[in-house]
């Protein structure tokens, strides 16, 4: 049996290697595939919600992790029943290298727009994996007292996680591989593509499907 993990590039390696073209790009979970999720996770958020008691005065208030959550965040959010209201507002962070992954390191380049005091707050990101920068975030939310917090992810690599933590929602989990497109990228590019899909080097074996 094909060992998947070992078969696909890993985060690290693509950060020490050279740029990709178009044609090493191998589609991993299509458009279809991830609208479909994308729709059911919007279903369940709304449930949960609803019996948290959220409506037209207590909104369902997303904070997004620029940039990569954007196309994912746009979608969730249409996804939304009219019953559950949502509000949206944005946090920047620096982007993790090969020292800070591992490290912990982050530095908010953008606040909120809007206290979250009181507020039902889901935290919107695009990908989790050791959980060190997502403990920061959920750490420097807390301390502003909203009335819940809770974590929603497009992709979840638990294969490198370094801290216990939950995650509310999740779309699709992940092996350690370095993943491009809807919204993700390799040096700000890719972002535009519809679907998710695995950089590889020339001669890499093909991505398994599953």
């Amino acid at each position: 049996m094909l060992n998947i993990e070992a078969a696909l590039p890993r985060q690290r390696d693509i950060e020490e290697a050279e740029p990709w073209s178009p044609e090493n790009i191998e589609e991993f979970i299509s458009e279809d595939e991830i609208a479909s999720r994308v729709g059911e996770l919007a279903w369940s958020i709304a449930e949960d919600y609803r019996m948290m008691g959220a409506g037209p005065d207590d909104p369902v208030h997303f904070v997004g992790v620029l940039k990569g959550v954007v196309p994912f965040m746009a979608d969730l959010m249409r996804a939304m029943p009219a019953d559950v209201p949502v509000s949206v507002d944005f946090l920047a962070i620096s982007s993790y290298g090969p020292q800070t992954r591992n490290a912990g390191g982050v530095r908010v380049l953008k606040d909120l727009d809007t206290p979250i005091t009181g507020k039902h707050v889901l935290l919107v990101e695009d990908v989790v994996d050791t959980g060190l920068t997502l403990a920061y975030l959920l750490k420097l939310l807390r301390a502003r007292q909203p009335k819940s917090l809770r974590v929603c992810t497009l992709l979840d690599r638990e294969s490198v996680r370094l801290l216990d933590m939950r995650l509310h929602y999740v779309g699709f989990p992940i092996p350690d591989q370095f993943v491009v497109g809807y919204g993700l990228d390799y040096h700000q590019l890719y972002r535009n593509l519809p679907y998710i899909g695995v950089l590889k080097r020339p001669g890499d074996v093909p991505v398994p499907q599953f």
